[in-house]
C-alpha cells in the first residue's frame, strides 16, 4: 500500500536522523532539544493544521498535516515507538463502534 510504504520510508529516515549531529539534521535538532521541544511542535502542527482545516483550504490542510504527521513520527521515535505499534492499534480498533471504544477505555 503506497500509504504505508511512504510513513515507513518517512519513519525509517526519521530513526536514521534521530541521534546525528544536531547541526547535519533538523530531526537530530529537535531529538536533541528533548521531548519538551517535540512536544511543542507536535502542538504547534495540530494547532495550525486545525486552523486550515477551519479556513476551508483544502492546500493548507494538506500542507499542515503533513507537517502534523511528520512531527507525531518524530515524537513516536524519541519514544522508542514504532508505526508498526500504532498501526496494530488501528487494526485492533477496526470493526469497533467509536463510542463502545471510547466507552471501553473510560471503565
Amino acid at each position: 500500500m503506497i500509504m504505508n510504504d511512504t510513513l515507513q520510508k518517512l519513519e525509517a529516515t526519521i530513526v536514521a536522523r534521530k541521534n546525528a549531529t544536531p547541526d547535519s539534521s533538523y530531526v537530530a535538532k529537535l531529538n536533541a532539544k528533548g521531548l519538551d521541544a517535540i512536544l511543542k511542535k507536535v502542538g504547534e502542527e495540530a494547532f495550525e493544521t486545525v486552523i486550515a482545516a477551519k479556513s476551508g483550504s483544502r492546500e493548507d490542510t494538506i500542507y499542515e498535516t503533513a507537517d502534523l504527521l511528520f512531527h507525531t513520527l518524530v515524537m513516536l521515535a524519541h519514544q522508542n515507538i514504532g508505526l508498526a505499534d500504532v498501526l496494530a492499534e488501528l487494526d485492533r480498533r477496526e470493526g469497533t463502534s467509536g463510542i463502545a471504544e471510547k466507552d471501553a477505555r473510560t471503565r
